[in-house]
């Protein structure tokens, strides 16, 4: 089947779509056929106008809510990058047509419920079909997903086995959440108070494995003094959907890392009372999902985002060994890094694992080590084994 296009960027309308498309104008001027799609004709216009994309990017109206214009949406594109969420309340139609019709998927989720209803619903549809669905390709979950793979590869490499315990480190962070990660993690809490079960599925991290459950995770929600590293630790916001996913593609390529893998991802504060009170202030932050904090739609300025950037370190800890990967981005997580990141990974479908089969994916068991050279390449990360 010949599509038209490779990538419609789907709800280039807003904040962050905006960004994507601005990045694939700039960096791919020429041998991407891309387009620039959302719920209204005019908007697109404007917004292709003010990114200075040319006058002839094609303008593609859809509504994620009526199913016939999703069907002309993903029957004329290689890969559907959507930025509209939150997508439990937006991208049921979009999942399920794509999955339907064969069209690869990308997406900026972080909402694990979610997330296992459509591997529920529509993985042996995608299968069938060959469409690759592709969740969280953004700041959730790729220098997560792709650092623990590169610390368990060097391990691999340096033992002749996976480690059986890896923690993740954000070290350094600058950059804000985006109002869609407000809005979903909003959006999250209203479905935990009200659907049966989406709160044993938030609370499981083996809820993105299904039939498979693993050892016992750390729950990641208290600060704590690791003294491994002398320094205090606090609760990372991403962990909740980080951690799932890492298991996920554990699970998607076989048990590589092992079936008894323990994973604990926690932010970085300092040592001694300075980082005991930072780590006790950042557990005790509810603003993210709060009423005061970023609407979707919103978000900080070209210079804050440009200024922005993360460090994140990965101990993969065998017996007797240890080995140290360092992940980091040039911009701010949440909007720069991530419309790179997600950009990059519908390339990286259509080029590089232009093979591998249909189902619902995580960007490490999918794409892997050719998603981490584009990115190194394209994107502004490094992947760097610093120790062992």
């Amino acid at each position: 089947m010949s599509q038209e296009f490779d990538i419609i960027v789907f709800g280039a309308s807003g904040f962050t779509g905006r960004l994507v498309a601005e990045y694939l104008a700039a960096t791919y001027p020429t041998g991407v056929r891309w387009a620039m799609g959302g719920r209204s004709l005019e908007k697109l216009a404007h917004v292709r106008d003010e990114i200075g994309a040319p006058k002839d990017t094609p303008l593609v109206v859809c509504d994620s809510d009526d199913a016939a214009s999703l069907k002309a949406m993903v029957t004329s594109t290689k890969v559907v990058l959507t930025t509209v969420g939150p997508y439990q309340l937006y991208g049921n139609g979009l999942v399920a047509a794509c999955a339907e019709h064969g069209t690869d998927y990308v997406d900026l989720c972080g909402e694990p419920a979610w997330m296992r209803k459509m591997i529920d619903a529509h993985e042996a549809a995608a299968k069938a079909s060959g469409a690759r669905i592709v969740f969280s390709c953004g700041f959730d979950s790729i220098p997560f997903d792709l650092g623990v793979q590169m610390a368990q590869e060097a391990m691999i490499a340096k033992t002749g086995g996976p480690a059986p315990k890896v923690k993740g480190r954000v070290r350094k962070m600058k950059g804000t959440f985006s109002g869609g990660t407000a809005a979903s993690l909003k959006a999250t809490m209203a479905a935990a108070m009200s659907e049966p079960g989406v709160l044993d599925l938030l609370r499981n991290p083996f809820a993105l494995t299904p039939g498979f459950e693993g050892p016992t995770q750390p729950h990641g929600m208290k600060p704590y003094l690791d003294e491994e590293m002398g320094t205090w630790v606090a609760p990372f916001v991403m962990a909740p959907i980080n951690t799932r996913n890492v298991h996920r593609t554990n699970a998607l390529l076989g048990h590589k890392y092992g079936a008894g893998l323990v994973y604990e991802e926690m932010m970085v504060t300092g040592p001694g009372e300075k980082g005991q009170a930072m780590a006790n202030a950042i557990a005790g932050d509810k603003s993210l999902g709060g009423e005061g904090g970023p609407k979707p739609g919103e978000g900080p300025s070209k210079e804050e985002r440009e200024s922005g950037f993360y460090d994140v370190l990965f101990i993969a800890q065998s017996e007797g060994a240890e080995v140290q990967v360092v992940v980091t981005g040039d911009r701010d997580p949440g909007y720069g890094s991530t419309s790179k990141m997600i950009a990059e990974s519908a390339l990286c479908l259509i080029h590089e694992a232009k093979d591998a089969a249909g189902g619902i994916w995580t960007p490490g068991a999918v794409m892997g080590p050719a998603l981490r050279a584009r990115l190194v390449k394209s994107a502004g990360l490094t992947f760097d084994v610093v120790a062992g």
